[in-house]
């Protein structure tokens, strides 16, 4: 059997996304091409390796068999890479990380020019997305690091708290409780609310929050409108729509501006950690453990 390493790349992304759709953008080729590649490897192989059971695509008993294997391969592969790198002192290269929308916006930019002056021919590219998608972004391969405000329970992966961030209740600078510095937890359930989506890391400290304030007091808010990244939920806010949980990282301007208010939550514990995720299983490169150590000191 004559196969490449570009074809079990393909191959196993096929398989881990279970749809030849999204493994054709994952490594950035038309669907008809990850089709075709697939067909040659399996005349090369001699077997069907996939079952295409309507929208859902499966590994055949062969399939899955090669698809161990290969993930074999190619970890050796990346091994063998990253060992030479390491051993010449590469000082150039990409590296991909996900990141949520605090870190992902208001805390890796400048961290990145900094780390930039240090190293300047690395490019550090970020792919956004919430908590839940960047945790999974992570777990598949696509990016060595990601940055999130949540932590998850995933086996393979390794959770570390890097930053320290506080959410406060956002209101609207003509808000009836703008002129105050804290309001009780009860004083929550009076309030129509702008909130992120489920999958976001402020959405699940904000649950969890609730669910954990242990002063019987905690309510069940009244969500008026989900809306998908944070500035979104600001501009809501400032527009009247209803107030907010955001961390204050995030409301710099905006309360700088007079646009809006900031309120601590009293007996809510709302101080969280944006966590470094990574898996546990791949080895990272040395641009990643340069740029992790940098971090770490910063």
């Amino acid at each position: 059997m004559d196969f490449d390493l570009r074809q079990l790349e393909i191959f196993c992304k096929v398989v881990e996304l279970g749809s030849f759709t999204q493994a054709a953008e994952a490594v950035h080729l038309a669907q008809a091409s990850v089709s075709e590649r697939i067909a040659n490897l399996e005349r090369v192989v001699g077997a069907p390796l996939l079952d295409r059971l309507g929208r859902e695509t499966v590994t055949t008993a062969v399939g899955q068999r090669l698809y161990e294997r290969a993930v074999e391969l190619l970890a050796a592969k990346r091994s063998i890479s990253l060992e030479i790198e390491g051993l010449l002192g590469v000082e150039r290269g990409t590296l991909l990380v996900g990141a949520s929308t605090i870190p992902g916006e208001y805390i890796l930019p400048e961290r990145i020019a900094r780390f930039r002056e240090s190293s300047p021919g690395v490019l550090v590219r970020v792919l956004a997305g919430d908590s839940t998608e960047v945790i999974g972004m992570v777990e598949r391969g696509d990016v060595e690091l990601g940055f999130v405000g949540s932590a998850s329970d995933r086996e393979s992966l390794g959770f570390e708290p890097i930053w320290d961030d506080r959410l406060v209740l956002a209101v609207p600078a003509g808000h009836r409780l703008a002129g105050r510095k804290s309001i009780r937890v009860d004083q929550l359930r009076d309030e129509q609310f702008v909130m992120r989506e489920p999958g976001s890391g402020t959405r699940q400290t904000i649950e969890r929050a609730l669910g954990e304030s242990g002063s019987g007091e905690a309510p069940e808010l009244a969500v008026v409108a989900e809306l998908g990244s944070t500035a979104a939920v600001k501009q809501a806010v400032v527009q009247g729509l209803g107030v907010s949980i955001l961390s204050r990282r995030a409301l710099d301007l905006e309360i700088a501006s007079g646009a809006v208010r900031a309120l601590r939550v009293q007996r809510l514990p709302l101080d969280r950690h944006v966590y470094l995720a990574v898996d546990e299983r791949r080895t990272r490169s040395p641009i990643c453990e340069r740029f992790v150590e940098f971090l770490r000191n910063g």
